[in-house]
């Protein structure tokens, strides 16, 4: 080798040289040690997401074969267990693949998914495209998940949308892939989708949108099936039968014609052809449907099971729903709502009441509005949502329960009624224009005189009256309460009224008013609604409350004489709230015009109040004083049918009556009435009445099981 260099000079050289090409030809070390690097790092990555991928499915939720089925309706029965209403299955027809037309098929696959036959439960190519789409901010025309992935998700998953859920739609795609035909899953698909029109399913869209029923819906168009496709996007707004949608449905069934002529379902003239024909040619008016019965009871039951129970949808979940209702007292206060009973003075004239069990705190029936006002389902519920201003009825909740109860008044603890002012240096009126003087509070309430409301209510002191209200169930949103509660300036709902009022006919046991006893899931689970009877005032409270509000019906001077029913032991309040002077003034209201008028009132087995008025200010809209008083007959109504079902309240043996007023056993008497009047005044009453009672007899039949006070009142009422 040596010896084929000429020189020394030139061996070196090219030795040299040698060196430095082994040297370019070797890599350097620096990118050895990046490219192993990158790989390592490129492993771990794997490792991560693997591992990651692995956390988010394993408390991914099985494959539950009676979830894949189509949802169930939800069942109603009233207080006795009897059937009432099924919501759910009159909108939703099942078919087989067999009979899902070719034509909407190949809409749906065009619009939703038309690689559906090609992938395995997740469309990568799709998916990636989606990803991309987003990242760019363009519009794209599909979204990235499968036919597949949206039964999953309809099926088994909540609607949010983080990784983890779309992780375990994935894999939860692929496992239906693998348990389930492509002509199944497409099945369930189209039995499960919500079209509108209150249609669930492909088959239900063409009978409420086309009247094609299952043996006809080979007689889909082209355009028809196409609008049934595209509705899936989003079912109200695209609803060809609302007059207001035809531009939206039109421009988005002529965007599923389009992709179903891209992907060569259809020729171009088949599409073009398509896209003439008005978006309304072959809709049929709305068929008229079995009505649900008592809307407005099923309405506020549903609301209060979805309140309880955050996760059920009363439309697939299946649910037994048992109700507190009784239909025959629910279609008594239907008639009063109609007028059949009640004479309202106008057709915008308004009312709301709830009809209770004292001792249980079930509703019973419930009034929710008048014509334009009165609660569909789903709808706006007067009793549960209305808050108003319950006047006086709310001084038994506010002022004397609780001076009873706290303070140990009597019934004859006597109040001054005298020209007297707020804290705040505002004066405080009666409705009546004179005043009383001293007076006992079961005269001052009978007459629903608000000075005395105000005096006992500064006795009691704001705080022991809120705590005392608040566990009879009123509620103050913003936690405050005020001098001018004491008149009932505050707002409460006919529901809440219910309560409270039936805390003081049970004894002092309140039970929340509720309109469920339980539910029962397909499984058997029974979840029970009735809530807990909790005594929230001693029985002596409740009793003396009571007594008090006997007077307001049946003394000669008491403010709801108009509700007693003879031989019905009725204890109640009447209640009305005027107009400021802005009001009056802008609307022309007389001086004397009310806005609101209420009558609470109960026995011994049964609650009722109720509230009467207008929706809102307006010409005309204010109350009379005759118009007060419907409340009244509104309440007289339904407690004459049912008010016989009751006993007389018993006075506990906590309480004991002295002259007709009462007191707590062991308390120090705060005053004593006067003694009974001389014999000899005593023999000339004697006279009167007998006088009286021989008046009596010429009218036989009135004053049914009176007896001679009760029928003397009733003539002096007339």
């Amino acid at each position: 080798m040596t010896g084929s260099y000429q020189s020394r000079e030139e061996r070196k050289s090219a030795e040299k040289a040698n060196k430095q090409n082994r040297r370019q030809k070797k890599p350097p070390r620096f990118f050895k040690k990046l490219l192993i690097g990158l790989l390592i790092f490129s492993f771990i990555c794997l490792s991560v997401v693997g591992i990651s991928v692995y956390a988010l499915i394993q408390d991914a939720p099985e494959l539950d074969t009676a979830k894949l089925a189509d949802p169930l309706s939800s069942k109603f029965y009233d207080k006795d267990g009897q059937f009432i209403h099924e919501y759910g299955t009159e909108h939703r027809t099942k078919i087989s693949y067999d009979q899902i037309p070719k034509q909407l098929e190949e809409a749906i696959l065009a619009t939703e998914d038309n690689r559906f036959y090609e992938h395995q439960g997740v469309d990568l190519l799709r998916t990636a495209k989606a990803i991309f789409v987003n990242v760019t901010g363009e519009f794209g025309s599909q979204g990235a998940s499968t036919i597949t992935q949206q039964v999953i998700k309809n099926s088994f998953l909540t609607p949010e949308k983080t990784i983890k859920r779309k992780v375990q739609e994935w894999y939860l795609a692929y496992k239906l892939e693998q348990q389930y035909s492509k002509q199944e899953i497409l099945a369930m698909y189209v039995n499960k989708i919500n079209l509108g029109n209150r249609s669930y399913g492909v088959a239900a869209a063409a009978e409420n949108y086309y009247g094609l029923d299952i043996k006809n819906l080979n007689q889909l168009t082209l355009p028809q099936a196409a609008m049934i496709a595209g509705l899936t996007q989003s079912p109200n707004n695209y609803d060809p039968t609302k007059s207001d949608n035809h531009q939206a449905a039109t421009k988005r069934r002529n965007i599923v014609l389009t992709l179903m002529n891209k992907h060569g379902y259809i020729s171009n003239s088949e599409m073009e052809a398509a896209k003439q024909v008005p978006v309304t040619e072959g809709i049929v008016e709305e068929k008229v449907r079995n009505g649900m019965p008592y809307e407005a009871f099923l309405d506020a039951a549903v609301k209060e099971v979805e309140t309880q129970l955050k996760d059920v949808d009363i439309t697939k979940d299946g649910l037994k729903i048992y109700l507190t209702l009784d239909p025959n007292a629910q279609k008594l206060a239907d008639s009063i709502l109609a007028g059949d009973i009640v004479a309202y003075p106008n057709e915008r004239f308004q009312t709301a009441f709830a009809f209770m069990d004292s001792k249980t705190g079930e509703i019973r029936a419930i009034g929710s509005g008048r014509n334009e006002s009165k609660t569909t389902f789903r709808g706006h519920n007067l009793v549960t949502e209305l808050k108003r201003q319950p006047g006086s009825t709310f001084k038994p909740i506010f002022d004397y329960g609780p001076a009873i109860e706290y303070l140990k008044w009597s019934t004859y603890h006597q109040i001054e009624d005298a020209p007297y002012q707020y804290s705040t240096g505002d004066p405080i009126r009666n409705a009546y224009t004179n005043y009383r003087g001293m007076m006992s509070i079961r005269e001052a309430l009978i007459e629903s005189r608000n000075i005395p409301a105000l005096k006992t209510l500064e006795s009691v002191g704001l705080d022991k009256a809120k705590d005392f209200s608040e566990a009879l169930g009123i509620i103050y949103p913003n936690g405050q309460v005020y001098e001018s509660y004491s008149i009932g300036s505050n707002a409460v709902s006919p529901i809440e009224l219910a309560g409270a009022y039936g805390a003081f006919a049970n004894e002092g046991i309140y039970t929340k008013p509720h309109f469920v006893t339980k539910v029962e899931f397909p499984d058997g689970k029974v979840i029970e609604f009735k809530p807990k009877a909790e005594r929230v005032m001693q029985d002596y409270t409740a009793y003396m409350v009571t007594d008090m509000l006997r007077g307001v019906i049946n003394a000669p001077n008491g403010t709801g004489r108009l509700a007693a029913i003879p031989g019905v032991d009725l204890a109640g309040k009447t209640g009305t709230t005027n107009f400021d002077a802005k009001v009056l003034s802008k609307f022309g209201y007389p001086q004397d015009a009310t806005s609101d008028s209420w009558f609470a009132g109960y026995t011994t087995n049964y609650t009722m109040t109720v509230w009467t008025g207008y929706a809102q200010n307006g010409t005309g809209n204010y109350l009379t004083a005759a118009d007060s008083r419907i409340a009244h007959g509104i309440f007289k109504a339904m407690m004459q049918e049912y008010g016989e079902e009751s006993g007389r309240f018993v006075q506990p043996n906590s309480v004991e009556k002295i002259q007709n007023e009462l007191y707590i056993k062991g308390v120090k008497r705060d005053n004593v009435p006067p003694m009974p009047i001389p014999k000899k005044e005593e023999k000339k009453d004697q006279g009167k009445s007998k006088k009286n009672s021989s008046k009596k007899k010429e009218n036989p039949g009135k004053g049914k099981g009176n007896g001679k006070g009760k029928g003397k009142d009733k003539r002096k009422d007339d």
